[in-house]
């Protein structure tokens, strides 16, 4: 069957391809069945189309030249693979409608060419987070709620077989020796599988969409993420090259704070970013961009966040960015920021600003060097001037709960003031919550910085007595 310049099936024996078959009429051959019962289930026509679905796949897999798909146009695939289908949608005698058989022709497309069952969800904007609990469930989240999806796979290795296309896809690997693994897709969007034997009941995959118009500080501000006078004090603090540390939970918004503030960086600046699995959207043109990796089959060849950061020292950033601190990393991290390159920025996962600066000390001391607490809280001291405070509440809503400055070291404990804080004043019947961004009447001493680099903040930002 050849349509336009090529051909997805494969060649006979004698090098030439099959003689063009007439495609169908758009409508597919109906075979008759006895009407369902009243009482049919239809989780169970769900389950005989799934089977079907990957029954016929296979068969068209067999059937067509594999070396071209990816050489083919959408436009010019689809309309062989609707007659391939067709052909045998007729000989397994489903009985579909044209809407299910367009569908069932988007199915059989995302097996061949995407993600199979999740490919849907990969496409649907409302959709952030997609969470894989075994071939017998996916969530995803759509406005800070999970609900259960209607998508399936038809059994663990149905599902094995997509987590092995998307880790194979960027270089890595993932099976009982390695059952973990940090990935991402070739959107950007983020990715984390476990398989057995530590996913005791299947695999379990996790995927953070990417954002294909990442959020701008205006934006969060419209959602209500923080107040204008928020807003316009950090991109000050950016601007004037205050180093900051973005802290939260899981799911509480960091990595888009870190790229909403990255926005306010000099397009004359060189930044250097560091990542598990690179996900970060900088605007800047001068951008460099690094990621770990992990050791390959025979345990070797792994490069890991700390070596990125030594290495990313020998290439003249003005800036450095880590994705996350998590380990030793954070020591050589310090030294950047203490060494020339302020206005750096990282995140790490805490629930106060206060503990953001106790895990930061933990993993410093995980890089080994003997260090006393003294030295090692100097270090913070004098290295992180801003932490931000991000949290996901009940209602979904993420928002900055908390901005706090470094102030230095008082003894051996790091002096903060809070700046900003969210204050919480009550939930609605629906679950909303109800609260205001307020200044604590604090004016921070990185402001003098800021008044010399020609960067002013009108006082008002910080008066508690107007709201926000």
């Amino acid at each position: 069957m050849a349509i336009g310049r090529f051909s997805i099936l494969t060649r006979n024996t004698n090098g030439t391809v099959p003689p063009p078959q007439e495609a169908p009429a758009a409508e597919p051959v109906k075979a008759p069945e006895p009407a369902l019962p009243p009482d049919f289930d239809p989780a169970v026509l769900r389950q005989r189309l799934l089977d079907a679905k990957l029954r016929i796949h296979g068969r068209i897999i067999d059937e067509i030249n594999l070396a071209t798909i990816e050489k083919i146009p959408l436009k010019e695939l689809r309309p062989q693979i609707h007659a391939l289908v067709a052909q045998h949608v007729a000989t397994e005698r489903l009985v579909l409608n044209a809407t299910e058989f367009e569908q069932f022709v988007d199915d059989i497309l995302n097996e061949m060419t995407g993600l199979g069952p999740i490919e849907p969800l990969l496409k649907d904007d409302t959709v952030n987070d997609i969470l894989i609990n075994t071939h017998r469930q996916i969530y995803v989240e759509r406005r800070g709620v999970l609900e259960l999806s209607d998508a399936r796979f038809k059994d663990e290795a149905h599902l094995l077989r997509i987590i092995n296309k998307i880790v194979s896809t960027v270089g890595r690997r993932v099976d009982e020796s390695q059952p973990m693994c940090d990935a991402r897709l070739l959107d950007g969007s983020r990715v984390n599988v476990a398989i057995k034997p530590v996913a005791v009941d299947g695999p379990l995959v996790s995927i953070r969409k990417f954002s294909k118009r990442p959020y701008s500080m205006e934006k969060l501000v419209e959602n209500n993420a923080l107040s204008r006078e928020m807003a316009a004090v950090l991109a000050a603090a950016v601007k004037g090259r205050v180093t900051v540390l973005v802290s939260g939970g899981t799911g509480s918004g960091k990595t888009t704070m870190l790229n909403a503030l990255s926005s306010y960086i000099s397009p004359k600046e060189r930044l250097i970013t560091i990542e598990d699995a690179a996900e970060l959207q900088l605007q800047q043109p001068h951008v460099g961009r690094m990621e770990t990796r992990p050791p390959n089959i025979e345990g070797k060849g792994e490069i890991r966040q700390r070596e990125l950061v030594k290495n990313a020292l020998r290439m003249r950033p003005d800036r450095i960015v880590v994705g996350e601190c998590r380990g030793e990393e954070a020591f050589d991290m310090l030294q950047a920021m203490n060494t020339g390159h302020e206005g750096s920025m990282t995140t790490i996962h805490a629930n106060t600003t206060r503990d953001a600066l106790g895990r930061l000390e933990t993993m410093i001391g995980m890089a080994g060097f003997p260090m006393t607490i003294q030295s090692l809280r100097n270090q913070i001291a004098s290295a992180i001037r801003m932490v931000i405070q991000l949290q996901r509440m009940s209602d979904g809503k993420r928002r900055v709960v908390t901005v706090s400055e470094v102030t230095g070291i008082e003894g051996d404990v790091i002096q903060m003031q809070e700046i900003f804080r969210y204050n919480r004043t009550g939930t609605l019947e629906d679950g909303t919550i109800q609260g205001s961004f307020q200044a604590t009447g604090v004016r921070p001493k990185f402001l003098a910085d800021l008044a010399s680099r020609g960067i002013t903040v009108p006082s008002s930002y910080f008066d508690p007595s107007k709201a926000q």
